[in-house]
């Protein structure tokens, strides 16, 4: 890159003044704000106990997929056992954790737990010490808790294979210049500026993405980032949807807005149009996380007084959480760490009572869902 060649939205002259037309946004904060207003009202009928399983559901959810938009699978029972156990939650068993995915947790409740407290670098410091545990992403070593130094060259976004032709989809601000960039971008984070809340949230996302701080975990913690500011703006620590899982549905269209407004003008309008339009998403697909809350609550009301083991409370509760694939006695023995003839006689005794039934299909072995409840 030529060195008076302009190609990205933090060389413009005017950086980082944002300019979008508040008028064209009108109608999409009116959506949002109108889908947060139906969801809330749902979630204050259902009880304390009810919502505290909603946001749990939530929370997972937005840990899981803001990891698998890196193409990082996290296990969903460890990540769930981990906020339960920070929450106070009873999930009625525990899934072993591990350093790293404590760490995304940590990461993600700092930010909507204790949204209304400042944005500081030693926070941000903390969350990327705590998505790095080893001091390593992958096999890499990367500088931890500090501002990154480009000691091998210029942050930039590629795709394309090892040692074949790559593309630079985005080149991030000089190292040299981060100090001052960083301290400018949280000044404003932390100041009464004018914006729609909403707004900010989306402004703060696409900034510090920009900025790229960090050798690696950028888009991780400018989620949270945006995370924060959503928080502020619900007024609520309690997490009742995940923009990461919706960001995850529809990665592709994420990385493309974000390339054309990093190449683009500080009109940023187009961006938070997606932005918007991707919150209203989550917080209606949210609707769906919170039926399956009330079903599972039916569901043990209904079974209250029956006598279970604790291998089927765990693999019965992993059904109403939405087991993927066919339930096999073979699968019950693996995930119970019991032995086939415990896992049939588990699986039998529910059948008698008529909490599964056999799922419908043949092959080659029996496959087992939950009765018509």
């Amino acid at each position: 890159m030529d060195s008076g060649e302009k190609l990205y939205i933090w060389q413009a002259d005017e950086w980082p003044n944002w300019r979008y037309d508040l008028s064209i946004l009108a109608g999409p904060l009116a959506e949002v704000s109108r889908a947060q207003g139906l969801l809330l009202g749902r979630l204050a009928d259902v009880g304390l106990a009810l919502r505290d399983q909603a946001s749990l559901a939530a929370l997972t959810e937005d840990v899981v997929k803001t990891s698998e938009i890196e193409g990082e699978v996290l296990n969903v029972e460890s990540v769930r056992s981990s906020i339960a156990r920070r929450l106070g939650v009873d999930i009625g068993g525990v899934a072993p954790v591990d350093r790293h995915v404590d760490g995304v947790v940590e990461m993600v409740l700092d930010a909507t737990s204790r949204s209304s407290e400042p944005l500081t670098a030693q926070r941000l410091f903390g969350w990327h010490a705590a998505l790095f545990p080893t001091g390593y992403s992958g096999m890499s070593r990367i500088a931890v808790g500090q501002w990154r130094a480009d000691a091998d060259g210029p942050m930039q976004v590629v795709s394309g294979p090892m040692g074949g032709r790559r593309k630079i989809h985005f080149q991030a601000p000089p190292a040299v210049v981060l100090a001052a960039e960083t301290a400018r971008f949280l000044a404003w984070a932390n100041a009464e500026t004018g914006e729609p809340v909403l707004v900010k949230a989306g402004l703060a996302h696409l900034w510090f993405v920009t900025l790229h701080p960090f050798d690696d975990g950028n888009g991780r913690i400018a989620r949270a980032v945006g995370d924060l500011f959503l928080a502020r703006a619900d007024g609520s620590p309690q997490r009742f949807y995940s923009l990461s899982a919706q960001i995850q549905r529809e990665r592709r269209d994420y990385y493309d807005v974000l390339e054309r407004m990093q190449k683009g003008t500080l009109d940023v309008t187009g961006w938070l149009l997606w932005f918007l339009d991707t919150l209203r998403r989550a917080i209606t697909s949210a609707q769906a996380t919170l039926d399956a809350v009330l079903v599972k609550a039916r569901f043990w009301q209904r079974w209250a007084g029956t006598s279970l083991n604790e291998r089927q409370v765990k693999l019965l509760n992993r059904l109403l959480d939405g087991f993927e694939g066919k339930l096999t006695s073979s699968n019950w023995a693996a995930i119970a760490k019991c032995s086939p003839d415990t896992a049939l006689r588990d699986i039998t005794q529910l059948l008698e009572l008529g909490v599964l039934k056999k799922s419908p299909g043949g092959g080659r072995s029996t496959g087992y869902e939950l009765a018509d409840q």
